[in-house]
């Protein structure tokens, strides 16, 4: 298969974390004569400082164009610590959601077996974790109207849906518990936001036509305890953009790091892949970031294909990092020369060579890499 990537790196540790994704997909390319095309273009605080725009049109353009989207981190401190800054990174990441018509954003949740220990929560209430959370990406209250008023001492921001908004991502969460354990959750505040009770009532009435799959309701702040509580009661979390935002990242800590989520946001002509963490700027440069989120995005960009063998090859390369420790320090710190480019290597070398992975193991450690 021919595939045309849109290589977005963003800020901070995104290239860093990317250049391993490409790595892992290059090498199953090679391994299961697929073509991957790649091409690279600004976005973010790199885009403003070039461009003075966080999404030029040329990169737009680009990811128009292309079948697919690999995404790696937006954001900056110069723009983080000036609430004043007219343009700033997200904006180019809001936007580029908005034009493509990502209205989905899927993001897998699991605790695997061998890093159980990692984790701030106690194994007894992580063990067997594994969720999915659906987040509507391009409505709500981040894309609602704004307004601050002329002495700067009130503002606003406006959150709204339609049906129609609801409808299109809630069919896509049915259909995903369909081939899990035929349960939604679906998280709101209706018991306070008008929008809330619309996605309760919209969300009901098209339960009906999924008879198989069992529907429950959770208030978000309810559902942020339960998270910690009890997290296997989930399998597919159903909410809104900002719920969505905040449940996600809270539900990271469950796997002992957020450098292990994965995500894809997709609409109905374009789709995009990325890790859920931030652009990390003490640690660009360092050579120190998980690159596993983005590794991982790059398996579900191939799942978006109809590529599961391909997918699950790269998936069992990361399972075979984490056993044996090849790992970066935010997971591990027996090993201080196990860095982002090694991690990246041994599973691209992995998917070559999976049954020898344990005598690459130590080619790793002596700071060799096995790829030429």
């Amino acid at each position: 298969m021919k595939i045309n990537i849109a290589v977005l790196p963003g800020d901070g540790i995104g290239p860093e974390v990317t250049n391993q994704a490409i790595k892992v997909l290059k090498a199953i390319a090679l391994e299961f004569d697929h073509t991957f095309l790649f091409k690279e273009a600004p976005v973010g605080a790199i885009a403003i400082d070039q461009q003075n725009n966080p999404l030029p049109d040329q990169t737009l353009d680009l990811c128009k164009s292309s079948d697919a989207i690999l995404f790696g981190a937006i954001g900056d401190p110069k723009y983080d610590n000036d609430p004043t800054a007219k343009v700033r990174p997200e904006q180019g990441l809001l936007k580029l959601r908005k034009e493509l018509g990502l209205y989905a954003n899927i993001r897998p949740v699991k605790a695997y077996d061998m890093l159980l220990e990692k984790s701030p929560l106690k194994r007894e209430i992580i063990e067997g974790t594994d969720i999915s959370i659906y987040r509507e990406l391009t409505g709500g209250i981040y894309f609602g109207k704004k307004h601050l008023s002329e002495d700067g001492n009130t503002a606003s921001d406006l959150c709204e849906y339609s049906k129609y908004e609801i409808e299109r991502i809630a069919h896509l969460a049915f259909k995903a518990a369909r081939n899990r354990k035929q349960k939604v959750t679906l998280v709101d505040k209706a018991n306070v936001l008008e929008t809330s009770r619309l996605w309760r009532k919209v969300v009901t009435n098209l339960a009906k036509g999924y008879p198989d799959v069992t529907l429950d309701f959770l208030f978000v702040d309810n559902a942020a305890m339960q998270m910690i509580l009890n997290p296997n009661q989930f399998d597919v979390i159903l909410t809104e953009n900002l719920f969505g935002d905040v449940i996600s990242d809270e539900a990271s800590v469950i796997g002992g790091s957020i450098g292990l989520l994965a995500s894809a946001s997709v609409g109905n002509k374009h789709a995009m892949f990325e890790p859920i963490h931030g652009s990390y700027p003490q640690a660009t440069g360092k050579d120190i970031a998980n690159p596993v989120a983005s590794i991982l995005s790059a398996a579900m960009l191939l799942e978006h294909f109809d590529l599961h063998d391909e997918a699950n090859l790269i998936k069992k390369g990361v399972e075979k990092s984490l056993k044996l420790e090849i790992t970066t320090p935010d997971l591990n710190t027996s090993y201080d020369n196990i860095t982002t480019s090694k991690v990246g290597d041994f599973i691209a070398d992995f998917i070559s060579n999976p049954n020898d992975s344990n005598i690459n193991f130590n080619n790793i450690h002596l700071g060799q890499s096995t790829i030429i």
